[in-house]
């Protein structure tokens, strides 16, 4: 008969003797350039700095106003307290799986009472033990399942800090184009008046017989134009500010202002920092490998099924005829200990099956997190040459406004000393108006890149 001393030494030995099955994470190899596509080829004319992605998003966006909505939309927004959620539940679903590797133990007590006819009397009996099970890991099977628990864990983290980036990128763009079309709107606004006064100008002209009915029409024209290009602002002003209230966890409203769109600060060259970096500050590529990291892990749970399962389990109790005695004696006692290993031999392939799913999905892991890092790469240099682009082509645009501006109001002077016709003042004011409006689309779309930037190379979300 075995003892408890030689139990416990032979679990003892067991344990000793366990193993992890299974393969070993180590990150796969991925081509990092030696710099991003549309970094100044020049070295002198790189940009020399704190990277942007290091930078906090309060010292990117200096709005103050932006700076407070995306406070407001960090605390309440509801993808962010699901996130939060969920971070919670895979907290919860590694508790679970790490208690796999310890011993469960339990009480057990009955107590009963039994009357016999037709003698007289009752007696009473009770029996308390105690109950211990353990599943030895002696393969590794939980704690590869543990592995498998913590690493969605972090994934999921991750997954709040992609949440993060997104929604203040989001939100920054989203206030940006606010801002344009309050811009456009404001000179739209301007554009009605003045186009009003020459209307105005017109009728008088024609009831004086100095124009044609056609100048009056073409004047009512300009009017019109202006008019329901205020209509059309007017409609996306509150519906981006509806996308706004969203994205702060509010219902639909009105959104505070701050800065307008051509005074917001931004960085004219953008120091990008070293491509390898992306790897660590990327949060979406940090998911992408943490999800390999426990689908790696599941591999060796699934080989460890085709080894034997060696449980211990042990009992002690204790038991009595009357109540009587058993809270005072006398009692008997007994105790076991046994051990006992179930092998695997017939499960019509379903854990080789399992096996291979394992494999496949570990191999899918990776397929993702190699693409993740080289969507990574892409999406840095897409912003970075639309960043500096669209700022050349801003540039253009204010240069060619400015002349339109100046076109403009010379051919109203000429007009008004009877010097060229309306249609020279209709056509010159059209472009003005066209080209103005470009011009604010045009600081929208660099602003907008310059978020995107700041989103793609990982930024924003350690604050």
């Amino acid at each position: 008969m075995i003892t408890v001393r030689t139990f416990v030494a032979i679990a003892l030995l067991l344990i000793s003797c366990a193993c992890t099955v299974g393969p070993e994470y180590k990150r796969p190899p991925a081509t990092v350039p030696g710099q991003y596509r549309g970094v100044p080829q020049n070295p002198s004319n790189e940009p020399t700095g704190e990277p942007l992605a290091e930078m906090q998003w309060s010292a990117v966006f200096q709005d103050e106003a932006l700076q407070n909505l995306i406070k407001e939309a960090l605390t309440n927004n509801y993808d962010v307290r699901i996130a939060a959620a969920r971070i919670l539940e895979a907290g919860a679903v590694l508790g679970i799986t790490r208690a796999n590797q310890l011993p469960s133990v339990d009480a057990v007590g009955s107590l009963g009472n039994t009357r016999t006819q037709p003698y007289p009397g009752n007696s009473t009996a009770g029996a308390l033990s105690i109950q211990a099970s353990w599943i030895l890991d002696f393969w590794g099977q939980y704690r590869r399942a543990t592995q498998a628990a913590r690493a969605n864990l972090l994934a999921t983290e991750y997954g709040q800090k992609v949440v993060f980036v997104t929604l203040i990128s989001g939100l920054a763009s989203a206030y940006f184009q606010l801002r344009e079309f309050d811009s456009e709107l404001e000179f739209s606004n301007q554009m009605v008046v003045a186009d009003k006064d020459i209307l105005r100008i017109n009728t008088i002209k024609f009831k004086g017989g100095e124009a044609a009915i056609t100048d009056q029409y073409q004047a009512e024209l300009l009017v019109e134009q202006a008019e329901a290009q205020v209509i059309t602002l007017q409609q996306s002003i509150e519906q981006t500010e509806n996308q706004i209230s969203i994205l702060l966890g509010r219902n639909p409203g009105p959104i505070t202002r701050g800065l307008e769109l051509t005074a917001q600060p931004h960085l004219p060259d953008v120091p990008t920092g070293l491509p390898s970096a992306i790897l660590e500050r990327r949060p979406d590529v940090r998911q992408a490998e943490e999800s390999l990291v426990a689908a790696n892990a599941n591999v060796g749970v699934a080989k460890a099924a085709f080894f034997p399962q060696i449980a211990l389990t042990g009992a002690f109790g204790v038991q009595s005829s009357s109540l009587t005695s058993f809270l005072s004696g006398p009692t008997t006692a007994a105790w076991t200990v046994a051990g006992q290993a179930a092998q695997p031999i017939f499960q019509g392939g379903r854990i080789t099956s399992n096996y291979r799913l394992a494999w496949a999905q570990r191999d899918e892991a990776e397929l993702v997190y190699k693409q993740t890092v080289q969507q990574a790469f892409e999406d840095v240099s897409n912003a970075l040459v639309g960043y500096n682009q669209s700022r050349q082509y801003r540039l253009k645009i204010q240069e060619q406004t400015a002349t339109y501006k100046e076109t403009a109001r010379l051919a109203d002077v000429r007009f008004l000393g009877g010097y060229t016709s309306f249609l020279e003042v209709l056509v010159t004011q059209q472009q003005y108006f066209t080209s103005e409006l470009a011009l604010t689309q045009a600081w929208f779309s660099e602003l907008n890149y310059y978020v995107q930037l700041y989103q793609s190379l990982g930024g924003g979300w350690q604050q």
